[in-house]
C-alpha cells in the first residue's frame, strides 16, 4: 500500500522561497513517474512538475520551481523560488500510475 506525506508548506511573502517534501512509502519513487500537483481555491487541480528520467514543468512555474528526488530517502522535493500570490494552493505529490492522493500541504503567498 502506497503512502505519500507532503510537508514544507507555509506562509511566505511574494518573492520568497519554500521547499516542499514528499516522503513516499510502499513503492520506490526511482522507478515511478512522480508528479507535483496544486489546487487553488475554486480551481481545478493542475499538474505543476514531474520527474522520472527527465523533468517537466508547467509554463506558469518554469524557471522558478525545481523538482528533484533523493532515491536513498525515497523522497521527492519541490524547490519554489520567486513565489507569487498566484502560487497559493494546496500542493500534492503523486505516483503517476497510482490513484492515491496524500493530504497535501498548504502554500500561501502574500502580496
Amino acid at each position: 500500500q502506497v503512502q505519500l506525506v507532503e510537508s514544507g508548506g507555509g506562509l511566505v511573502q511574494a518573492g520568497g522561497s519554500l521547499r516542499l517534501s514528499c516522503a513516499a512509502s510502499g513503492s520506490r519513487i526511482s522507478i515511478n513517474v512522480m508528479d507535483w500537483y496544486r489546487q487553488a481555491p475554486g480551481k481545478q487541480r493542475e499538474l505543476v512538475a514531474s520527474i522520472f528520467r527527465a523533468t517537466y514543468y508547467a509554463d506558469s512555474v518554469k524557471g522558478r520551481f525545481t523538482i528533484s528526488r533523493d532515491d536513498a530517502k525515497n523522497t521527492m522535493y519541490l524547490q519554489m523560488n520567486s513565489l507569487k500570490p498566484e502560487d497559493t494552493a494546496v500542493y500534492y505529490c503523486k505516483f503517476r500510475n497510482r490513484d492515491y492522493w496524500g493530504q497535501g500541504t498548504q502554500v500561501t503567498v502574500s502580496s
